[in-house]
């Protein structure tokens, strides 16, 4: 049974607001210095803690120790890890001849009959097409717009160690994050409101496209899923009890919003029913939360302890297609909760985890990451990583910010890829608390006055959790981690699809 607001309301005046509800998941993180915030102020910023796999109390060491410098200048691992580049944009090439494509986002890893790993992977490629020297090919009979330069590759990571790679879609705009289905595909969403007529596009964008790594012919004349609405999509993950599908959008001017799809009545998810859509098919709904005294929460960024729970609503999107007015702008304030980044998104732990990147002037309160879970049967929302204000980008302290694409870990707690500024990571929280390194960039690199950056993506796991998958964007390259991993808590795994 869903939780009304007034049965949240009722059972939070019970236990005492802010306190989390009897049976929702534990506490991850809050990573050094995020601490509650002041009312009416903002969270100070993440002060520096002690070496690299401690926790913010300087207590006993987690995660897989200090990280050892790479010699390649690359990426830096625990000792005990390495790494392999399956592909570089510009150096290796696709099986017909072209060059990898650059700009790597969203991933997903499937196992093959033979135990290696099929791989779908977003290139975030926008505006122009001319304007890339490594776009996605335009492979005939796999392009949905000509004019567009983004799309996704199949990466196969075969067993025998050889890599094989090929054009999925191509002609989309933006690709940036996605997820994976219940039935072994990935959906891959336009992080755009471009159309046609705009940078030499000939179709309309913004949209969510499905790509089968078993499947080629599937993949050929590529059609976005209309029913899901257009807007700048970030990530998609699926119930797989309840049919729903819930989609963040990344947007600014006003916040974006977290969006819930329902199917038509009689709809049946499965291996290519998606095309079967019509653009109107089902229900389009934007959220908004509110507190235990039953007070609409306007953005997400006025929580500032974890473990702060929030009731959710929902409110139909008219025109899902924004033919005059985008999405997020059909909504007057205290209509809908709006957040800052909304970015990537994992089903594990009975619900969803989301991410809201960072959060500055143009919200509440300042942040440099929240990480959600939504729990669909309670129809609330937890806070469960905070990560405060990071004043010293460029120190290594696990002062981390900027969290983006997540997964769920099979080791227990979640992988985030972070996107922040100065020094790049990739790093874990566990279900009782506690951050840590797991690999470090050693592409970013400079000053405060001469920064390079490039973000991490594309985080997930191999189905058999031997192999974490991630991807540095700029310049493009995907990256396989192996080592000795190990559960770090004795608290249940998160069953995550892909982990």
């Amino acid at each position: 049974m869903s939780l009304s607001r007034r049965d949240f309301v009722n059972r939070s005046t019970l236990v005492g607001a802010g306190v989390l509800i009897a049976g929702s998941a534990e506490v991850l993180a809050s990573a050094p210095g995020a601490i509650a915030a002041p009312v009416g102020g903002e969270l100070p910023a993440a002060g520096a803690a002690g070496a690299a796999g401690t926790n913010a109390a300087g207590g006993a060491a987690i995660g897989y120790g200090a990280l050892v410098p790479d010699p390649a200048g690359l990426l830096s691992l625990p000792k005990g890890f390495s790494y392999r580049v399956l592909n570089r944009a510009g150096r290796t090439r696709l099986r017909t001849g072209e060059f990898t494509p650059s700009n790597h986002d969203g991933t997903s890893a499937f196992e093959d009959e033979h135990g290696g790993n099929l791989m779908v992977v977003n290139h975030e490629l926008s505006g122009a097409r001319a304007n890339w020297p490594y776009p996605v090919p335009l492979t005939e009979g796999h392009v949905y717009d000509p004019g567009a330069a983004g799309g996704c590759t199949i990466v196969h990571a075969k067993r025998d160690g050889s890599v094989e790679q090929w054009v999925g879609i191509a002609g989309t705009a933006t690709n940036c994050a996605g997820g994976v289905t219940p039935w072994g595909t990935w959906l891959s969403g336009e992080e755009t409101e471009d159309r046609a007529g705009k940078n030499g596009f000939t179709k309309d964008h913004g949209y969510v496209f499905e790509v089968d790594p078993f499947d080629d012919d599937y993949n050929r004349d590529p059609q976005p899923v209309k029913a899901f609405g257009r807007y700048a999509h970030e990530a998609v993950v699926v119930d797989p009890k309840r049919g729903h599908v819930y989609l963040t959008e990344d947007a600014s001017n006003p916040n974006g919003l977290l969006f819930r799809w329902t199917p038509p009545a009689g709809f049946r998810h499965g291996r290519h029913q998606l095309r079967r859509l019509a653009p109107d098919a089902g229900t389009l709904e934007a959220f908004k939360v509110f507190d235990s005294h039953g007070k609409l929460v306007d953005d997400l960024s006025r929580a500032t302890e974890v473990g702060t729970v929030y009731g959710v609503d929902w409110v139909k999107v008219q025109d899902r297609d924004a033919r005059t007015v985008s999405v997020r702008k059909q909504f007057k304030d205290g209509e809908v909760t709006r957040a800052r980044k909304l970015e990537g998104m994992w089903w594990g732990d009975g619900g969803f985890y989301f991410v809201s990147s960072y959060a500055r002037s143009e919200s509440p309160r300042q942040h440099d990451g929240q990480v959600w879970l939504y729990h669909p049967a309670r129809r609330t929302i937890t806070l469960k990583v905070l990560l405060g204000v990071n004043s010293d980008v460029w120190g290594d302290h696990d002062n981390f910010d900027g969290p983006d694409n997540i997964t769920v870990s099979p080791y227990g707690g979640i992988v985030i890829a972070e996107d922040g500024e100065g020094v790049s990571h990739l790093f874990g929280a566990t279900e009782d608390g506690l951050v840590y390194p797991i690999a470090r960039n050693e592409l970013n690199i400079g000053t405060t006055e001469k920064p390079e950056f490039s973000e991490f993506t594309g985080v997930t796991f191999s189905d058999d959790g031997r192999t974490l998958f991630a991807n540095i964007q700029t310049p493009g390259i995907q990256l396989a981690i192996t080592g000795p991993w190990r559960r770090l808590n004795e608290h249940r795994r998160g069953q995550g699809y892909g982990a």
